[in-house]
């Protein structure tokens, strides 16, 4: 795609109108549109929450993130970033301010969980990324990050199974995963 065609995508974002209860996000040019997330999903999500201390940071849902390195404009499913790195508004988060990325994967996500946004989160150099997958019950966190558009990646991986806790040092959290659903009558992957 050129510069000219991804500015246009991009304009297009933007100004695109959707329907209530849909979730769009702009990945490497493309519009990616899909459907709200399963119960099973929020509730991992309120898990999270609960565990990483408010006092220091910010755990914010359906935030657009802004990765300058990239025509993306994902929409993560929990961003955490310390109280005093928020910019004081805008639609868009700077990737820069973040410190973890979290996504849950759902039926329809796990290419671009753990392929796509894993490469364009590792290109705007976010330091942690974490995939929780309630479809093998497990978590993968992602540290290190290195490289440049299609070739970013982290150096570090990290797989927990549920039931296990997942240290996130850069948070000073140990995170609880006993909790955690899991998706049924959904065929496993193979991924990572």
């Amino acid at each position: 795609m050129t510069a000219v065609d991804e500015r246009r995508m991009t304009e297009l974002f933007e100004n695109l109108e959707v329907p209530e209860g849909i979730k769009i996000e702009l990945l490497r040019g493309e519009i990616v549109m899909m459907a709200g997330p399963d119960l099973v999903h929020n509730l991992i999500i309120e898990e999270v929450l609960d565990q990483i201390p408010r006092r220091k940071w910010h755990r914010i849902q359906t935030q657009d993130i802004d990765i300058l390195s990239e025509s993306s404009e994902p929409q993560p499913d929990l961003v955490v970033l310390e109280r005093d790195a928020a910019p004081e508004a805008g639609r868009l988060m700077p990737s820069a301010a973040v410190t973890m990325l979290v996504e849950v994967v759902s039926r329809t996500s796990v290419q671009r969980d753990y392929l796509l946004k894993r490469s364009i989160y590792a290109a705007g150099r976010v330091p942690v990324y974490l995939i929780i997958d309630p479809v093998m019950g497990q978590c993968v966190l992602l540290t290190e990050p290195a490289g440049s558009g299609d070739d970013a990646d982290y150096a570090v991986q990290r797989i927990t199974k549920f039931g296990d806790p997942v240290p996130l040092p850069l948070l000073d959290v140990e995170l609880a995963t006993g909790e955690f659903g899991i998706l049924k009558d959904v065929r496993p992957h193979r991924l990572p």
